[in-house]
């Protein structure tokens, strides 16, 4: 009885030091960092019972779990349809195939040529090629920089839900407009 008590005193204690500690703003990256640690937290067995831990999201549906991977490869497909003829664009997955900024920037030339030059674009200028697609899509699409620069520069392997993420908002945007 002594050792359920004490558990619940940390697992109470924790809780409330989390919610009253001062926060500092995170950028998107570690943003989706934190919630892909919460969830893995949440998947794996806890000693301590409480109703936050009990509940689990989970694509355990198998119509569901293959719908999920259809949406990706569909918008993934959709990309390649619209960058297709970009040089230095080769879209095989949502990670490693947007790391130098350039298939942020065919997609945005795609639907906007005038907004800038992409012949004078070169791979290895990432934080260049970033810091334009981020600016022009909001600039003349009104698409929201959901991607820190500083976060992708540093990566070489993005993580692909935010990837993912950010591109459904491209699509949102200009899935009318081809």
């Amino acid at each position: 009885m002594y050792s359920s008590i004490t558990t619940r005193n940390i697992a109470i204690t924790a809780v409330t030091s989390a919610i009253y500690a001062p926060k500092k703003p995170l950028s998107p990256f570690a943003k989706f960092r934190q919630l892909d640690r919460q969830n893995s937290a949440s998947l794996s067995p806890s000693p301590v019972k409480s109703p936050a831990t009990e509940f689990r999201f989970k694509f355990t549906e198998p119509t569901v779990r293959d719908n999920a991977a259809q949406i990706k490869e569909r918008l993934l497909a959709w990309c390649r349809s619209k960058t297709k003829e970009y040089e230095n664009v080769q879209l095989d997955n949502f990670s490693t195939s947007w790391n130098n900024g350039l298939a942020f920037c065919a997609l945005i030339h795609h639907f906007r040529p005038d907004a800038f030059d992409y012949n004078a674009l070169r791979p290895e200028n990432r934080r260049k090629n970033f810091e334009l697609a981020f600016t022009k899509a909001d600039e003349v699409a009104g698409i929201a920089p959901l991607l820190d620069v500083e976060d992708m520069v540093m990566m070489q392997r993005p993580d692909w839900k935010c990837v993912f993420t950010y591109v459904q908002s491209i699509y949102r945007r200009f899935k009318d407009e081809d």
